[in-house]
């Protein structure tokens, strides 16, 4: 079950990343797509919690189980977040700080589909080069948020503009942030199970 949850997160990031936007009709289209995907993650989540419920003896602790599902729910929840406010301010020009935000978190959620991958066949030490990956992208979206608010106000003239691509930009970090906080939720596993 974790692996569909994480399986869907990176085919999310896949097709967020990849999706290009060239109108309104794009933005419909794409806002629609993730939040297609955002109900497919909220409908394993609650598979897992039904399970949960019913199971006796789970193979890692049960907190761990529904920690680690939830975190990543939350990078799903974040991206299709971000969907929803590029339709909400019509914004059909995506600039080269958006796309780098989008490279890593799309690389963070393939590092935690890896992860997740060797848990399922519990290979636990192993999840840990992957988890500190995670948290490498997180660092690489930490910086960039600063250079792209720095570039914003240096060039920007328009102040709806500024608002706008700034909340976007602290939202892409933000998605971030959650990909590190399953990286450090799979830390907590490898330290109690391995």
């Amino acid at each position: 079950m974790l692996l569909n949850i994480a399986n869907n997160l990176n085919e999310c990031s896949i097709y967020f990343d990849d999706f290009k936007i060239k109108n309104a009709t794009d933005l419909k289209t794409f806002s629609a797509e993730m939040k297609a995907y955002e109900t497919k993650g909220d409908t394993y989540i609650h598979q897992v919690i039904v399970e949960l419920n019913k199971t006796f003896i789970t193979p890692i602790e049960r907190e761990d189980i529904l920690e680690l599902a939830n975190k990543m729910d939350d990078v799903l929840d974040g991206m299709e977040q971000c969907s929803a406010t590029f339709e909400m301010y019509s914004i059909i020009q995506i600039d080269e700080f958006m796309v780098k935000f989008v490279k890593n978190i799309r690389s963070a959620a393939n590092e935690i589909l890896k992860a997740i991958q060797l848990l399922s066949r519990k290979k636990l030490l192993e999840m840990r080069v992957h988890a500190i990956q995670v948290k490498d992208y997180e660092s690489q979206c930490d910086a960039l948020l600063r250079t792209s608010i720095k570039e914003l106000f240096k060039n920007e003239k328009d102040p709806i503009k500024i608002i706008q691509f700034k909340e976007i930009y602290e939202m892409l970090e933000a998605v971030s942030d959650s990909a590190q906080d399953v990286a450090n939720t799979l830390e907590q596993i490898i330290m109690g199970n391995a």
